[in-house]
Protein backbone atom coordinates (compact mmCIF):
# COMPACT_ATOMS: atom_id res chain seq x y z
CA UNK A 1 0.00 0.00 0.00
CA UNK A 2 1.01 3.47 -0.75
CA UNK A 3 2.32 5.24 1.70
CA UNK A 4 0.80 8.75 3.11
CA UNK A 5 3.00 11.54 3.92
CA UNK A 6 -0.27 13.59 5.11
CA UNK A 7 0.15 13.46 9.20
CA UNK A 8 -2.99 14.76 10.95
CA UNK A 9 -2.32 13.63 14.56
CA UNK A 10 1.02 12.21 16.39
CA UNK A 11 1.72 11.64 20.00
CA UNK A 12 4.57 12.15 21.45
CA UNK A 13 6.11 12.43 25.41
CA UNK A 14 7.05 16.04 26.25
CA UNK A 15 9.46 17.48 29.40
CA UNK A 16 9.88 20.79 30.25
CA UNK A 17 12.95 21.61 31.42
CA UNK A 18 14.17 22.29 35.34
CA UNK A 19 14.69 25.88 36.93
CA UNK A 20 18.16 25.64 38.21
CA UNK A 21 19.11 25.81 42.44
CA UNK A 22 20.15 28.90 43.35
CA UNK A 23 23.15 28.75 44.99
CA UNK A 24 24.19 28.88 49.01
CA UNK A 25 27.34 30.88 48.64
CA UNK A 26 29.20 33.44 50.98
CA UNK A 27 31.72 36.00 49.54
CA UNK A 28 34.97 35.05 49.92
CA UNK A 29 38.46 36.32 48.82
CA UNK A 30 41.85 37.49 48.93
CA UNK A 31 40.21 40.79 50.30
CA UNK A 32 37.03 39.25 52.19
CA UNK A 33 37.40 36.31 54.25
CA UNK A 34 33.34 36.30 56.10
CA UNK A 35 31.31 38.44 53.01
CA UNK A 36 28.06 38.45 53.36
CA UNK A 37 25.65 35.72 50.89
CA UNK A 38 26.12 36.28 47.17
CA UNK A 39 24.66 32.93 45.70
CA UNK A 40 22.94 33.51 42.37
CA UNK A 41 19.50 32.27 41.17
CA UNK A 42 18.89 29.44 39.14
CA UNK A 43 18.17 29.42 35.57
CA UNK A 44 14.71 28.70 34.44
CA UNK A 45 14.08 25.64 32.58
CA UNK A 46 13.62 25.70 28.69
CA UNK A 47 10.38 25.71 26.98
CA UNK A 48 8.79 23.67 25.27
CA UNK A 49 7.30 26.31 22.23
CA UNK A 50 5.13 25.71 19.32
CA UNK A 51 5.01 27.86 16.35
CA UNK A 52 3.08 28.23 13.32
CA UNK A 53 4.63 27.33 9.74
CA UNK A 54 2.35 28.59 6.67
CA UNK A 55 4.91 26.48 4.70
CA UNK A 56 4.19 23.16 6.46
CA UNK A 57 0.36 20.85 5.62
CA UNK A 58 1.27 17.82 7.68
CA UNK A 59 2.73 17.19 10.98
CA UNK A 60 5.27 14.06 9.46
CA UNK A 61 7.94 15.64 10.03
CA UNK A 62 7.81 15.15 13.73
CA UNK A 63 6.35 11.62 13.25
CA UNK A 64 9.94 9.76 14.35
CA UNK A 65 10.07 13.03 17.33
CA UNK A 66 8.74 10.41 19.70
CA UNK A 67 10.63 12.17 22.71
CA UNK A 68 10.96 16.35 23.40
CA UNK A 69 13.51 16.25 26.49
CA UNK A 70 13.97 20.41 27.03
CA UNK A 71 17.07 21.71 29.07
CA UNK A 72 17.37 22.13 32.43
CA UNK A 73 18.20 25.72 33.73
CA UNK A 74 21.61 25.87 35.31
CA UNK A 75 22.55 26.31 39.21
CA UNK A 76 23.17 29.58 40.50
CA UNK A 77 26.73 31.15 40.36
CA UNK A 78 29.07 33.29 43.55
CA UNK A 79 28.77 36.05 42.71
CA UNK A 80 25.13 36.78 42.75
CA UNK A 81 25.54 35.42 38.58
CA UNK A 82 22.29 34.01 37.53
CA UNK A 83 22.44 30.75 36.27
CA UNK A 84 21.95 29.99 32.58
CA UNK A 85 18.36 29.51 31.13
CA UNK A 86 17.64 26.28 29.59
CA UNK A 87 17.84 26.71 25.54
CA UNK A 88 13.94 26.53 24.69
CA UNK A 89 12.48 23.97 21.85
CA UNK A 90 10.77 25.13 18.95
CA UNK A 91 8.34 22.67 17.05
CA UNK A 92 7.02 24.28 13.82
CA UNK A 93 3.97 22.77 12.88
CA UNK A 94 0.88 23.57 10.41
CA UNK A 95 -1.72 26.31 10.81
CA UNK A 96 -4.84 24.52 12.24
CA UNK A 97 -2.20 22.09 14.86
CA UNK A 98 -4.03 21.35 18.11
CA UNK A 99 -2.18 20.32 21.39
CA UNK A 100 -4.12 18.33 23.54
CA UNK A 101 -3.32 16.10 26.71
CA UNK A 102 -3.78 12.91 26.02
CA UNK A 103 -4.63 12.04 29.79
CA UNK A 104 -7.04 13.94 30.22
CA UNK A 105 -8.32 15.00 26.85
CA UNK A 106 -7.92 18.93 27.21
CA UNK A 107 -7.02 21.54 24.87
CA UNK A 108 -3.83 23.47 25.82
CA UNK A 109 -2.98 24.80 22.82
CA UNK A 110 -4.22 25.76 19.24
CA UNK A 111 -2.02 27.86 16.33
CA UNK A 112 -3.66 29.35 13.95
CA UNK A 113 -1.40 31.77 12.65
CA UNK A 114 1.85 31.60 10.17
CA UNK A 115 4.38 32.79 12.80
CA UNK A 116 2.36 32.23 16.04
CA UNK A 117 4.26 30.90 18.95
CA UNK A 118 2.44 29.21 22.11
CA UNK A 119 4.78 28.59 25.49
CA UNK A 120 3.53 24.72 25.34
CA UNK A 121 5.10 23.71 28.31
CA UNK A 122 6.78 26.44 30.25
CA UNK A 123 10.12 25.52 31.83
CA UNK A 124 10.28 25.55 35.89
CA UNK A 125 11.09 28.77 37.65
CA UNK A 126 14.61 28.73 38.56
CA UNK A 127 15.67 29.15 42.44
CA UNK A 128 16.54 32.07 44.26
CA UNK A 129 19.73 32.31 45.85
CA UNK A 130 20.75 33.22 49.16
CA UNK A 131 21.29 36.30 49.22
CA UNK A 132 18.12 36.89 48.30
CA UNK A 133 17.43 35.71 52.57
CA UNK A 134 19.88 37.94 53.99
CA UNK A 135 17.96 40.04 56.61
CA UNK A 136 18.86 42.04 59.53
CA UNK A 137 18.42 39.32 61.53
CA UNK A 138 20.01 36.22 59.88
CA UNK A 139 22.96 37.91 57.65
CA UNK A 140 23.94 34.92 56.98
CA UNK A 141 21.18 32.69 55.53
CA UNK A 142 22.59 28.96 54.93
CA UNK A 143 19.76 28.01 52.21
CA UNK A 144 18.80 28.56 48.91
CA UNK A 145 15.71 27.91 46.72
CA UNK A 146 15.64 24.60 44.60
CA UNK A 147 14.70 25.08 41.04
CA UNK A 148 10.68 24.20 40.12
CA UNK A 149 10.11 21.18 38.32
CA UNK A 150 8.99 21.63 34.42
CA UNK A 151 5.81 20.17 33.34
CA UNK A 152 6.10 16.37 31.73
CA UNK A 153 3.45 13.91 29.74
CA UNK A 154 1.76 12.32 26.85
CA UNK A 155 0.93 14.88 24.43
CA UNK A 156 -1.39 14.62 20.91
CA UNK A 157 -0.55 16.87 18.36
CA UNK A 158 -3.84 17.21 16.07
CA UNK A 159 -4.04 19.22 12.53
CA UNK A 160 -8.05 20.18 11.39
CA UNK A 161 -7.12 21.39 8.00
CA UNK A 162 -7.49 25.12 7.61
CA UNK A 163 -9.81 25.83 4.26
CA UNK A 164 -12.45 28.37 3.01
CA UNK A 165 -14.54 25.78 1.88
CA UNK A 166 -15.06 21.67 2.56
CA UNK A 167 -16.41 19.63 -0.20
CA UNK A 168 -18.49 16.59 1.49
CA UNK A 169 -19.79 13.79 -0.49
CA UNK A 170 -20.17 9.78 -0.23
CA UNK A 171 -17.00 7.91 -2.14
CA UNK A 172 -16.57 8.71 -5.43
CA UNK A 173 -18.94 11.75 -5.94
CA UNK A 174 -16.74 13.43 -7.97
CA UNK A 175 -14.89 15.94 -5.30
CA UNK A 176 -11.25 15.16 -6.98
CA UNK A 177 -12.26 15.45 -10.26
CA UNK A 178 -14.34 18.86 -9.47
CA UNK A 179 -10.93 20.12 -7.15
CA UNK A 180 -8.60 19.64 -10.28
CA UNK A 181 -10.68 21.59 -12.67
CA UNK A 182 -11.35 24.88 -10.32
CA UNK A 183 -7.59 24.36 -8.70
CA UNK A 184 -4.45 24.15 -9.88
CA UNK A 185 -4.36 20.83 -7.45
CA UNK A 186 -3.59 17.45 -8.68
CA UNK A 187 -5.66 15.23 -6.52
CA UNK A 188 -5.41 11.60 -7.38
CA UNK A 189 -8.27 10.48 -9.15
CA UNK A 190 -9.43 6.89 -9.72
CA UNK A 191 -13.18 5.36 -10.22
CA UNK A 192 -13.10 3.57 -7.19
CA UNK A 193 -14.52 4.18 -3.50
CA UNK A 194 -11.81 6.32 -1.16
CA UNK A 195 -9.19 7.67 -3.60
CA UNK A 196 -8.89 10.01 -1.23
CA UNK A 197 -7.66 9.38 2.04
CA UNK A 198 -5.84 12.50 3.04
CA UNK A 199 -7.15 15.80 2.54
CA UNK A 200 -6.31 17.87 -0.70
CA UNK A 201 -5.81 21.53 -1.01
CA UNK A 202 -6.40 24.21 -3.26
CA UNK A 203 -6.42 27.69 -4.07
CA UNK A 204 -9.32 28.85 -6.45
CA UNK A 205 -8.66 31.72 -8.40
CA UNK A 206 -11.26 34.60 -8.36
CA UNK A 207 -12.02 37.30 -10.42
CA UNK A 208 -9.48 40.40 -10.31
CA UNK A 209 -6.77 38.27 -8.47
CA UNK A 210 -8.67 37.20 -5.80
CA UNK A 211 -8.73 33.77 -4.52
CA UNK A 212 -10.02 31.26 -1.89
CA UNK A 213 -9.16 27.59 -0.60
CA UNK A 214 -11.24 24.63 -0.78
CA UNK A 215 -10.27 20.77 0.26
CA UNK A 216 -11.08 18.06 -0.69
CA UNK A 217 -11.57 15.43 2.21
CA UNK A 218 -12.40 11.73 1.96
CA UNK A 219 -15.51 10.57 1.61
CA UNK A 220 -18.23 10.33 4.26
CA UNK A 221 -19.73 6.73 4.57
CA UNK A 222 -22.96 5.82 7.01
CA UNK A 223 -21.73 5.37 10.57
CA UNK A 224 -18.28 7.57 9.94
CA UNK A 225 -19.53 9.83 13.10
CA UNK A 226 -18.68 5.84 14.88
CA UNK A 227 -15.33 6.08 13.31
CA UNK A 228 -16.59 3.80 10.24
CA UNK A 229 -14.46 3.85 7.38
CA UNK A 230 -12.04 7.10 8.05
CA UNK A 231 -14.28 8.33 10.49
CA UNK A 232 -13.16 10.72 12.96
CA UNK A 233 -10.05 11.63 11.08
CA UNK A 234 -12.10 13.17 8.22
CA UNK A 235 -14.29 14.68 10.18
CA UNK A 236 -12.04 16.38 12.06
CA UNK A 237 -11.11 18.43 9.29
CA UNK A 238 -14.51 19.72 8.55
CA UNK A 239 -14.56 21.62 11.54
CA UNK A 240 -12.22 24.32 10.01
CA UNK A 241 -13.71 25.19 7.02
CA UNK A 242 -17.26 28.13 7.16
CA UNK A 243 -18.47 26.94 4.29
CA UNK A 244 -19.80 23.36 3.36
CA UNK A 245 -19.83 22.07 -0.10
CA UNK A 246 -22.42 19.15 -0.56
CA UNK A 247 -21.41 17.16 -3.67
CA UNK A 248 -24.47 14.49 -4.74
CA UNK A 249 -24.06 12.82 -8.00
CA UNK A 250 -27.01 13.61 -11.04
CA UNK A 251 -27.17 9.37 -10.64
CA UNK A 252 -27.71 9.15 -7.36
CA UNK A 253 -30.32 6.55 -6.74
CA UNK A 254 -31.86 9.03 -4.15
CA UNK A 255 -30.27 13.04 -3.89
CA UNK A 256 -32.33 13.67 -0.72
CA UNK A 257 -31.58 10.82 1.26
CA UNK A 258 -27.62 11.25 0.59
CA UNK A 259 -28.08 14.65 1.59
CA UNK A 260 -29.83 13.55 4.57
CA UNK A 261 -27.73 10.96 5.50
CA UNK A 262 -24.38 13.48 5.21
CA UNK A 263 -25.97 15.80 7.23
CA UNK A 264 -26.95 13.40 10.08
CA UNK A 265 -22.91 11.94 10.17
CA UNK A 266 -21.52 15.33 10.51
CA UNK A 267 -24.61 16.25 13.67
CA UNK A 268 -23.61 12.94 15.08
CA UNK A 269 -20.05 14.08 15.09
CA UNK A 270 -20.45 17.31 16.11
CA UNK A 271 -23.81 19.27 16.09
CA UNK A 272 -22.10 22.77 15.83
CA UNK A 273 -21.67 21.82 12.13
CA UNK A 274 -25.11 22.15 11.56
CA UNK A 275 -24.70 26.03 11.74
CA UNK A 276 -21.98 26.31 8.82
CA UNK A 277 -23.10 27.35 5.60
CA UNK A 278 -24.36 25.07 3.01
CA UNK A 279 -24.25 24.64 -0.42
CA UNK A 280 -25.62 21.50 -2.51
CA UNK A 281 -24.03 20.92 -5.75
CA UNK A 282 -25.33 18.31 -8.18
CA UNK A 283 -22.29 16.84 -10.07
CA UNK A 284 -22.11 15.01 -13.12
CA UNK A 285 -24.97 17.64 -14.64
CA UNK A 286 -24.35 17.22 -18.24
CA UNK A 287 -26.38 13.34 -17.80
CA UNK A 288 -29.76 15.36 -16.77
CA UNK A 289 -32.04 17.47 -18.92
CA UNK A 290 -34.49 20.03 -17.90
CA UNK A 291 -36.97 17.48 -16.99
CA UNK A 292 -34.63 15.41 -14.43
CA UNK A 293 -33.34 18.07 -12.81
CA UNK A 294 -36.67 19.92 -12.15
CA UNK A 295 -37.71 16.55 -10.24
CA UNK A 296 -33.90 16.56 -8.69
CA UNK A 297 -34.58 20.08 -7.20
CA UNK A 298 -38.04 18.64 -5.72
CA UNK A 299 -35.70 16.50 -3.53
CA UNK A 300 -33.65 18.73 -1.83
CA UNK A 301 -34.21 20.76 0.99
CA UNK A 302 -35.24 24.62 0.08
CA UNK A 303 -33.39 27.71 1.76
CA UNK A 304 -30.10 25.77 0.89
CA UNK A 305 -28.81 27.16 -2.17
CA UNK A 306 -28.11 24.60 -4.82
CA UNK A 307 -26.45 24.63 -8.79
CA UNK A 308 -26.16 22.03 -11.15
CA UNK A 309 -22.65 21.57 -12.69
CA UNK A 310 -20.28 19.33 -15.14
CA UNK A 311 -16.65 18.82 -14.08
CA UNK A 312 -16.58 17.07 -17.70
CA UNK A 313 -17.96 19.93 -19.67
CA UNK A 314 -17.21 22.40 -16.75
CA UNK A 315 -21.14 23.41 -17.06
CA UNK A 316 -21.92 25.79 -14.57
CA UNK A 317 -18.70 26.39 -12.35
CA UNK A 318 -17.92 30.14 -12.76
CA UNK A 319 -21.58 29.68 -11.05
CA UNK A 320 -20.28 27.72 -8.57
CA UNK A 321 -17.28 30.32 -7.81
CA UNK A 322 -19.70 33.02 -7.95
CA UNK A 323 -22.18 31.05 -5.34
CA UNK A 324 -19.05 30.58 -2.98
CA UNK A 325 -17.30 33.99 -3.39
CA UNK A 326 -20.83 35.33 -2.45
CA UNK A 327 -21.16 33.49 0.79
CA UNK A 328 -17.70 33.14 2.22
CA UNK A 329 -17.86 37.17 2.12
CA UNK A 330 -21.19 37.46 3.61
CA UNK A 331 -21.26 39.40 6.57
CA UNK A 332 -21.90 37.69 9.97
CA UNK A 333 -25.22 37.95 11.32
Amino acid sequence: MEKSNFVDQIRIFCRSGHGGAGNKHFMRNKFTALGGPDGGDGGRGAHIILKGNRNLWTLLHLRYYKNVLAEDGEKGGSNNSTGRDGKDIIIEVPLGTIARDEETGKQEAEILEDGQEIIWLPGGKGGLGNSHFATATNQAPEYAQPGLPGGEGWKVLELKVLADVGLVGFPNAGKSTLLSVITAAKPKIADYAFTTITPNLGMVEYRDGKSFCIADLPGIIEGAAEGKGLGHRFLRHIERNPVLLFLIPADSNDHKKEFEILVNELEQYNPDLLHKQFIIAISKGDMLDEELKAEIEKQLPPGIPHLFISSVTQKGLTELKDLLWKVLNEPVK
